[in-house]
């Protein structure tokens, strides 16, 4: 997937030190094997073109989001910013909050899941084992379920710890995949090719003003997204 600085960049938030922006399905954080333009690189080019910056523009990438997936994802405009968020976010200082939409309705409306993942790089994939063994990382979140639809189901998704895939993991070991989620045993894929995993709010203290900053990510426009947003408006 190629993007511009024409296409409309949602950024979330920005001021000297950060820029926080709302990630589309398909786009990559950080360049990898596909040659595709990164994200970062596309912020980077928004950011010489905004404020005429003539030389190399820094930006660093505090976290990543799966390409499928959707919603926050922060960038450091200084490298003091950087290595404050990092920190933060070693320290679990950063909250993030995700919404998924499942298939089928979990059995246990609100629950913390605790599995021990391990990842397999030759197919980019992580399966989850109940007990530690070689190779495995500790895995648990927490979930409560906000809204149930016909087919499908609205979570509300707090990470204790960060692992690979591990929110597509966890939620496909209980029997209730993301909608989309080829790879973790979703029934079909969507048509754009992503999942219907949204990064939707952060909170955390500014790393230099130490202000409280709390952002929210609209949902993609689509159909089910913008039925779960009526709902929970009137609920």
């Amino acid at each position: 997937m190629k993007r511009s600085t024409k296409d409309n960049l949602q950024v979330l938030y920005e001021d000297n030190h950060l820029l926080v922006v709302n990630k589309r399905v398909g786009d990559i954080v950080q360049g990898d094997k596909t040659g595709d333009k990164p994200l970062s690189e596309v912020v980077k080019e928004y950011l010489a073109e905004k404020y005429q910056k003539p030389g190399k523009v820094f930006l660093g990438v505090v976290h990543r989001l799966d390409r499928p997936t959707t919603g926050i994802v922060i960038f450091a405009r200084t490298s003091k910013a950087l290595e404050r968020m990092n920190k933060m976010l070693r320290d679990k200082k950063i909250n993030k909050t995700y919404w998924a939409l499942v298939e089928g309705v979990p059995d246990i409306k609100k629950d913390t899941l605790e599995h021990y993942l391990k990842k397999n790089p030759k197919n980019n994939k992580s399966t989850a084992f109940p007990k530690a063994s070689t190779g495995t990382k500790k895995a648990i979140l927490h979930y409560t379920v906000l809204l149930e639809l016909d087919r499908y189901s609205l979570l509300e998704i707090n990470l204790e710890t960060g692992r690979h895939h591990q929110i597509r993991t966890q939620l496909s070991v209980i029997g209730n995949p993301i909608k989309g989620d080829l790879k973790y045993g979703s029934k079909r894929s969507n048509k754009d090719g992503g999942i219907n995993l949204h990064a939707v709010k952060i909170d955390f203290l500014h790393p230099v003003k130490k202000e409280k900053i709390s952002l929210e990510a609209p949902r993609p426009s689509e159909v089910l997204w913008e039925i779960c947003d009526s709902k929970m408006l009137n609920s």
